[in-house]
């Protein structure tokens, strides 16, 4: 096992840990739906600190872009456009104060299209596990909605992809090559993560953005990172 997928491994355990030993309280229900308390300076459920957590479910749209700063050829700036499904934890840092420390664990669907090769166009498809590590700030507007901004990083660990490559003059032809190898994509990434969401009630919806830091590429990909786009819709409880 590498490096990269030593620190991945470990994050992933600490995340999972987390949500374990987390003490989950017994939610209260109205018509067959969880009450959530008046805001008072956080959301959530209380544990015995006095803090508040959550926990949350989230579906989306991913629009992602590959990018190479050197060579043009192997740049690929069109978007492709996946699936973002996943799962959150969050918990409140200070009882006086609306601040959460958010993760989870996430599949998300990367990559990015090249039509800088007159000839043929290559689309990069790459599938991630990933775990988002967040802080995030919450304004409530009027004790049901609120507005939460947030700003972290992410780890994540590539678990399938696929290079295919179209001949532009000849549409039936093509051919496909494992991305995750040891001629083109490493399986490790993490980078800057920031957005905003909005909460009405237990309705949940956010717009974020990925900045890839770590170096993807190897060989001739060198200097290759992702950047991503996200619209989730989802529900916390």
């Amino acid at each position: 096992m590498t490096m990269s997928e030593k620190i991945f491994v470990k994050a992933l355990i600490a995340i999972l840990t987390m949500c374990v030993a987390m003490p989950v309280k017994a939610q209260y229900y109205n018509n067959g739906r969880p009450e959530r308390p008046v805001y008072n300076g956080g959301y959530g459920k209380n544990t015995a600190s006095g803090n508040e957590f959550y926990y949350g479910l989230r579906l989306g749209l991913s629009f992602a872009t590959v990018n190479n700063s050197e060579i043009k050829e192997y740049d690929a700036p069109s978007s492709r456009t996946g699936l973002n499904l996943g799962a959150v934890i969050g918990y409140q840092l200070s009882p006086s104060a609306p601040v959460y420390l958010e993760s989870g664990l996430f599949y998300t669907e990367k990559g990015g299209r090249n039509n800088n090769i007159p000839s043929q166009k290559i689309d990069y498809n790459l599938n991630y596990l990933e775990v988002p590590i967040l802080v995030k700030y919450c304004f409530d507007i009027d004790g049901e909605f609120s507005i939460q901004p947030y700003l972290g990083g992410y780890l994540s660990y590539g678990v399938s992809g696929k290079i295919k490559h179209h001949n532009n003059n000849d549409l039936d032809s093509r051919y496909i090559e494992k991305a995750f190898s040891d001629k083109y994509f490493q399986r490790f990434d993490g980078g800057l993560r920031f957005g905003c969401g909005a909460e009405y009630e237990m309705l949940y919806a956010e717009l974020s953005y990925e900045l890839g830091l770590a170096n993807i590429g190897r060989d001739e990909f060198e200097k290759t990172h992702n950047s991503c786009f996200y619209l989730n819709i989802g529900v916390n409880f």
